[in-house]
């Protein structure tokens, strides 16, 4: 006679020989055994407002110092990076311990029409604000004259 196997989600299913492969993979890369390889966590949070006259960004990146932190505008993206190094080495009589960790992470924004020279930046207690002005839209028909 056949028996009835219960359907577990996320557990491995192993029943004679067979191993669910699927869930055998989804269970070893979990949120809960490798917090650090979820996407969540592989950003920071970013606010954008808008209003007549500019765009402002708000990014959260605590941990971070001014230094960590570049601003690009390029061809109406905003790219916000930033860059972490650390090294801590301690010394004794029967041992070294040296650690070494990188972080970076980078978010781009669209927008367009901004005046690129009068973008501003301030960073205070973990919060980098950006205003960018807004300039005039190009034409977005334009006749070209014929020789």
């Amino acid at each position: 006679m056949f028996g009835i196997t219960p359907f577990k989600k996320n557990e491995v299913a192993q029943t004679g020989d067979v191993v669910d492969f699927y869930n055998l993979v989804d269970n070893f890369f979990n949120d809960r055994q490798f917090p650090m390889m979820s996407l969540k966590n592989d950003t920071f949070k970013v606010d954008v407002k808008e209003n007549d006259k500019e765009f402002m960004v708000d990014a959260e990146v605590p941990g971070y110092e001014k230094g960590d932190i570049h601003i690009f505008y390029d061809n109406e993206n905003l790219m916000i990076q930033v860059e972490k190094k650390e090294e801590k080495e301690e010394k004794s009589e029967k041992y070294i311990h040296r650690e070494r960790s990188f972080s970076s992470m980078q978010r781009g924004i669209y927008l367009p029409n901004v005046l690129e020279d009068q973008i501003k930046a301030s960073f205070e207690n973990g919060v980098l604000k950006i205003t960018a002005p807004k300039g005039q839209a190009p034409e977005s028909k334009k006749e070209i004259p014929i020789e």
